[in-house]
């Protein structure tokens, strides 16, 4: 709230150009954070796919929390299908 401090009385103007400033940062985040996310369920999604996997289990890490968690249980310690097919 500092800035709405050294505002005058009749300064809305000023008041409503700095939160639509605000709004509009809060606009570019939100973007980069929702690209962010998209590649990472495609590099599980391919990750996945070249153990052998079907590539929709890159989905589990959108499960808030524990899904990346399950998703790196399932590569680390699952036998991939990969290997069961070149055998």
């Amino acid at each position: 709230m500092l800035p709405f401090a050294l505002l005058g009385p009749d300064d809305s103007a000023a008041a409503a150009g700095i939160m639509a400033f605000g709004c509009f940062l809060w606009a570019i985040i939100a973007l980069v954070g929702l690209a962010l996310i998209a590649f990472q369920v495609w590099l599980f999604w391919r990750i996945f796919a070249k153990a052998g996997y079907n590539g929709a289990l890159g989905l589990l890490i959108l499960l808030p929390g524990i899904g990346i968690l399950i998703a790196l249980c399932i590569l680390a310690f699952g036998n991939w299908p990969i290997h069961q097919r070149r055998d």
